[in-house]
C-alpha cells in the first residue's frame, strides 16, 4: 500500500519509520522550512530514530496526496487550516487517519468532526489512537493500539494491514468515546505530573481511578460508550502518560507547579479548554479537568485547588 504521513514531528517520523518496517511505500511530508524536515534531509535522523533510506522525504503537499492512504501527525489546534489547505488541492477518495490526540479549544469539536466539515470531497476518516511511546517502540517494545472509523470496511483495511509484531490494533467501536477518551488522558497526564511536582505522587492511583469514572460520565453524555474510558483510548493510555519520562503532558505538570518553562507541545492544556466545553453542553461535572483549568489558567494554586477537591461532598463511588 502507498501510504503518505504529514507531519515529520516525533510522532509523524515514527510511523512514516513503522508502516515502511511493516512493508508499505512510505512517503513523509514536512513543510520546506520545518527544521525538522532540513534534519531529516541530511542526516536522515531527528535524535531519537533514523529512517530508512525507502522512505520518500517530500516538501510537496500535492505529490503528498497522491497516495492511497494519508495519515495526519500534526498539533491538534493545526488540523482545520491543514484540512483546508487540502481541501483546495482536491484529491478525491483518500482515506485520513487522524493519529493525533486532542480536541479544538475554541469549539470542543473532535477531530473527526473538523475533518468531516472542512474537507468537502470525497473521502474516508479514520482515527489511530492507544499508548507507547517512540522511543519505546523504536527500541522494540510492543504495545496494542485502536483504529475506529464509521467505516467497517475501512477499519478493516487499516488494521489488517498495519498490524505487525510491534503494534497489535483492535477495532475500535466507538469513535465519540474514543476521541473523547484519547483527548482527556492527556489532561489527566498534566494532573499527574502536578502531583508530582507537589510530592503527591502517591494519588495518582485515586486520580486514575476517578479521572476514567470522570471521563467515562462525559463520553456517555456525548452520546458515546463510557466503558471506552476504560479502554485503549483512555486508561490503557494511562502508563505511557501519567507515569512515563517521555510524557510531554505530564512534563509539562510538573514544571508548572515547580514554576519552571517547559516548551515542548502538551496537548491536554489545549484539550482541557474543550472538554469544559462539552462539559458545559451536556451538563457533566468534571471535577479533575476543571482543576487543571483553574490552575493552569485561571492561576490558582495547585495545592489550594487538590484540598477543595478532598472537600467536595462525600458520595458513593460508583
Amino acid at each position: 500500500m502507498k501510504i503518505s504521513v504529514i507531519g515529520c514531528g516525533r510522532w509523524g517520523s515514527f510511523i512514516a519509520w513503522y508502516l515502511n518496517r511493516t512493508g508499505h511505500e512510505v512517503m513523509l511530508y514536512g513543510r520546506q522550512d520545518s527544521s525538522r524536515m532540513k534534519q531529516f534531509q541530511q542526516t536522515r535522523e531527528n535524535g531519537i530514530i533514523r529512517l530508512d533510506n525507502e522512505i520518500e522525504l517530500v516538501t510537496d503537499m500535492k505529490q503528498a496526496l497522491l497516495s492511497e492512504v494519508i495519515v495526519i501527525s500534526i498539533p491538534s489546534q493545526g488540523l482545520r487550516a491543514l484540512a483546508a489547505e487540502i481541501n483546495q488541492l482536491a484529491p478525491e477518495n483518500k482515506t485520513f487517519v487522524l493519529c493525533m490526540k486532542g480536541l479544538e479549544a475554541e469549539t470542543g469539536k473532535r477531530l473527526t468532526e473538523i475533518v468531516e466539515e472542512t474537507l468537502l470531497i470525497p473521502h474516508e476518516t479514520a482515527v489511530w489512537l492507544g499508548p507507547g511511546h517512540v522511543q519505546e517502540f523504536y527500541a522494540g517494545t510492543p504495545n496494542c493500539m485502536v483504529i475506529d472509523s464509521k467505516s467497517e470496511a475501512v477499519k478493516a483495511k487499516l488494521v489488517d494491514s498495519f498490524s505487525s509484531d510491534l503494534i497489535r490494533f483492535y477495532y475500535g467501536q466507538d469513535l465519540i468515546g474514543n476521541e473523547i477518551g484519547a483527548a482527556a488522558k492527556n489532561v489527566i497526564g498534566i494532573a499527574a505530573g502536578m502531583l508530582d511536582g507537589l510530592g503527591l505522587s502517591s494519588l495518582k492511583g485515586a486520580l486514575m481511578s476517578r479521572g476514567t469514572r470522570e471521563i467515562a460520565r462525559l463520553i456517555k453524555a456525548m452520546g458515546g460508550n463510557e466503558l471506552s474510558a476504560y479502554g485503549l483510548c483512555h486508561l490503557g493510555d494511562y502508563e505511557a502518560t501519567v507515569f512515563s519520562k517521555f510524557s510531554h503532558n505530564r512534563m509539562f505538570g510538573e514544571k508548572f507547579v515547580k514554576g519552571e518553562p517547559y516548551t515542548q507541545l502538551a496537548e491536554g492544556a489545549f484539550a482541557v479548554k474543550g472538554i469544559l466545553l462539552l462539559a458545559e453542553k451536556s451538563y457533566c461535572a468534571l471535577p479533575i479537568c476543571s482543576a487543571v483549568y483553574d490552575v493552569v489558567y485561571e492561576k490558582q494554586e495547585a495545592k489550594t485547588i487538590i484540598n477543595k477537591l478532598f472537600s467536595r461532598s462525600i458520595k458513593n463511588e460508583f
